[in-house]
């Protein structure tokens, strides 16, 4: 309570003071961040309470305007800049990482205001192991933190029919935290109002690597034909194969490149590229993010659209050519193709009953269940 009682006499907020303390004594930081976000950090939730939703009115009025155009159903984001942002304003690395959660969480209330009902965040790579043991630790202990606290917010996580799903190698993790991920995602997986990937432990090479090695899986278990393989299929195969890919991807901080996230997903995606570091980005950022993206859509729908009427061409062709070396000779061949073409779909869609049945056995089995 001292702590509390001095930010007052100074005039002052906790959080100004507890860094002001920070900058004169650096060996107190572990304590007082610590203790700041055990005491006083509202923002822990992963759901801001109603009193403290933004009523600011002129953005509500550009929110209307942006609305009369074409809103993005996916989102995805690259947060990327907390280190610097640290490095910036004075603060330890690990404050660094919290404040980009704090902005993840204000974000999220931005895209739902908006009707964007689903966001995609790249929250760590796998190489990101190869940073110092002291982060990667924090990073870990940060996580467990957040989903601990996610745990905590049920009664809020089915007020918004959030489904939460991680996306990555649960593999790669520590235990305490992939039991808290696996809980979190078995508890919410029913619910489609607002749905929230968190891509962690992820690589996009790897994801398609695995994808990859279940499709060549499911044809040495007789699940598949090596016919069946398609692109298609590997979509479906992907950590994100349950959700459409994302219509607008936006990475903080100023770089120009992807990273390794969402690389097969984002082909035809907008990419908006912000020159601030993510703990600074703002609703503007957000909203010039999406006017960025009506200003492209028609251009990407029509390129979509051709896309998708090429993979449906090559699939016929693949099935006409099937159904000529099951059937030397058949006089109804265009009968026999439709049988193929339902014959393909339904081994297809029990191979990926199969996968998921064996996704949640996986975290049934680190639940104990």
């Amino acid at each position: 309570m001292r702590i509390s009682i001095y930010a007052r006499l100074l005039h002052c907020d906790v959080s100004e003071y507890c860094r002001f303390l920070v900058h004169l004594r650096p060996k107190t930081s572990c304590f007082l961040f610590g203790w700041y976000h055990r005491h006083f950090d509202c923002r822990m939730s992963w759901f801001p309470e109603d009193e403290h939703r933004s009523t600011n009115r002129f953005t509500k009025f550009c929110a209307n305007v942006l609305k009369c155009g074409a809103i993005p159903k996916h989102v995805a984001f690259i947060m990327d800049g907390n280190r610097r942002f640290a490095r910036k304003s004075s603060l330890e690395r690990q404050e660094g990482h919290i404040k980009g959660f704090e902005k993840l969480t204000e974000t999220l209330e931005w895209c739902l205001d908006l009707g964007i009902t689903e966001v995609t965040v790249y929250a760590f790579s796998i190489e990101n192991f190869k940073r110092s043991k002291e982060e990667v630790s924090g990073l870990m202990e940060l996580a467990r933190q957040k989903f601990e606290k996610l745990l905590e917010e049920k009664k809020m996580i089915q007020k918004y029919g959030v489904c939460i799903r991680v996306l990555g190698d649960i593999d790669l993790l520590p235990n305490d935290v992939k039991r808290a991920v696996a809980e979190a995602v078995n508890f919410s997986k029913h619910n489609n109002r607002a749905i929230l990937n968190v891509c962690f432990a992820y690589t996009s090479r790897h994801e398609i690597s695995n994808a990859i090695k279940e499709m060549a899986l499911g044809v040495e278990e007789g699940f598949l034909r090596p016919s069946d393989v398609s692109e298609e299929l590997l979509e479906k195969c992907l950590y994100t194969g349950k959700s459409p890919n994302p219509e607008l991807l936006i990475r903080t901080s100023g770089e120009v490149r992807l990273s390794d996230f969402l690389l097969w997903q984002t082909t035809f995606s907008v990419l908006s590229f912000v020159k601030v570091l993510w703990p600074e980005f703002s609703v503007w950022h957000l909203f010039a993010a999406v006017l960025h993206y009506q200003r492209n859509y028609e251009q990407i729908q029509k390129t979509k659209q051709q896309n998708q009427e090429t993979v449906e061409e090559r699939q016929r062709e693949s099935d006409h050519q099937c159904v000529l070396e099951d059937y030397k000779n058949c006089s109804d061949l265009e009968s026999k193709i439709q049988l193929y073409a339902k014959q393909r779909e339904q081994r297809i869609q029990t191979f990926l009953n199969h996968l998921d049945e064996k996704h949640s056995k996986y975290l049934d089995s680190i639940l104990g269940v």
